[in-house]
């Protein structure tokens, strides 16, 4: 027998709640009848008006090789995994190796728990120096790239199936987020291991990595030295469309679209409840002017493009760290020192589930800025001002093609 589904949504605080219901029934309130939609049957008010349309494109899962992608790493204990430089992360595994016992340990770092990480394991397996070969840098948040060691006496979960191919040689990976808080703003790209909070700190969201190539496991006997992660069937359909391109011309374009305003509001609804979906083109010159683009993007968030920077500091004072907040294009690191000019626009841009310029400070707090630092905040601020302009070009270049039209038509 199939019921109906109605819905209704009370807001305000827990007070006025309980006075309404007191005032009211089943009968008096105002219930929307709803229609889930396969395949999630949200039982809450979803616009479908361009549903059909999104559930016809190539979801990132297919397009990527099955199961070659996965969470970041989950260290279990980031005071002790996570590093400001190398030196530091080298530094903390000797103060570990010094200690008596585990109690002492713990009274130095707060260490997970040790049915996940075991206290005498670690100190017996650290012993050998083959650890020290294994220091290596984590995009930990978006631009704030940091220093862990990868071994499982260190970063405990370290999704090896996925990580190894980031470490194995030149490679790149799409960073996503299956589902999202509110807006779709959860896509970067890294040439190093991610954290599985590089997105988001949320316990809904997790961050998942596509490699773009794949390297043989050890032992393994291949043709080629590394073979690219997109699937066989995808690959078939983008080429009977497309003819040749090259896997990062592919990546390129998918950065591209992803970054498209007009892509993230069309599909806002759906982009909230599963990983992303990509239309795919069949007009080569709008697939090579989003992938230029797309190029350009990637090299800016790979912090690989010059760009001038542009940011001041210009009050001598401890560069300590403090209450971050922002008036009228400064950004003040503590009660005398602010970071000027930053336009509104670049201050409130968020990648996934930050405010990239709040976030980046907020996360020294306590601690003193240097030159390299001051001029690295500078650095994502002009990235973010280059991000904005390059997303504006994309949906300049969609329309021109008219790809997303006013109808219920799919894009082509």
């Amino acid at each position: 027998m199939t019921a109906n589904v109605y819905h209704f949504h009370l807001y305000g605080s827990r007070e006025s709640k309980f006075a309404w219901l007191n005032e009211n029934d089943l009968s008096s309130t105002d219930f929307a009848k709803l229609a889930p939609q396969s395949p999630f049957h949200l039982f809450i008010p979803q616009n479908t008006d361009f549903l059909d349309e999104y559930q016809r494109y190539w979801k990132i899962t297919d397009i990527f090789i099955n199961e070659n992608y996965a969470t970041g790493i989950v260290t279990t204990h980031d005071e002790f995994a996570i590093s400001w430089d190398a030196k530091e992360a080298v530094q903390k595994v000797r103060t570990l190796l010094n200690t008596n016992d585990e109690s002492e340990a713990r009274g130095i770092f707060k260490l997970c728990s040790q049915n996940q990480w075991n206290y005498n394991r670690a100190k017996q397996e650290l012993q050998s120096d083959e650890w020290e070969k294994q220091v290596c840098s984590i995009l930990y948040r978006p631009f704030d790239i940091r220093w862990t060691i990868y071994n499982r006496n260190i970063a405990v979960h370290r999704r090896e199936r996925i990580m190894s191919h980031i470490l194995a040689g030149n490679n790149i990976g799409l960073c996503t987020d299956r589902q999202v808080n509110g807006n779709f703003q959860h896509i970067l790209c890294t040439k190093y291991i991610i954290n599985d909070c590089t997105l988001s700190l949320n316990t809904k969201e997790r961050t998942y990595l596509f490699p773009l190539y794949l390297y043989p496991k050890q032992g393994e006997v291949l043709e080629e030295k590394r073979r690219v992660n997109f699937s066989e069937a995808f690959l078939s359909e983008a080429t009977q469309k497309l003819g040749k391109f090259t896997p990062e011309e592919m990546l390129s374009y998918i950065y591209a679209i992803f970054h498209s305003p007009t892509y993230r509001s069309r599909y806002a609804e759906f982009l909230k409840t599963d990983f992303p979906r990509v239309p795919l083109t069949s007009d080569r010159r709008l697939f090579e002017s989003l992938s230029e683009l797309g190029k350009e993007l990637i090299a800016v968030h790979l912090l690989e493009k010059p760009l001038t920077v542009k940011t001041k500091f210009p009050i001598v004072g401890t560069n300590e760290v403090g209450t971050v907040k922002y008036d009228s294009g400064k950004v003040w690191i503590n009660k005398t020192q602010y970071i000027h000019i930053v336009d509104e626009n670049i201050w409130k841009f968020h990648i996934g589930g930050y405010q990239v310029c709040q976030k980046w400070l907020k996360d020294r707090k306590g601690r003193k800025l240097g030159f390299d630092d001051l001029r690295h905040y500078g650095r994502i601020v002009a990235t973010i001002e280059e991000t904005i302009r390059i997303m504006a070009e994309i949906d300049n270049i969609l329309f021109r093609f008219q790809f997303f039209t006013p109808s219920d038509k799919s894009p082509g």
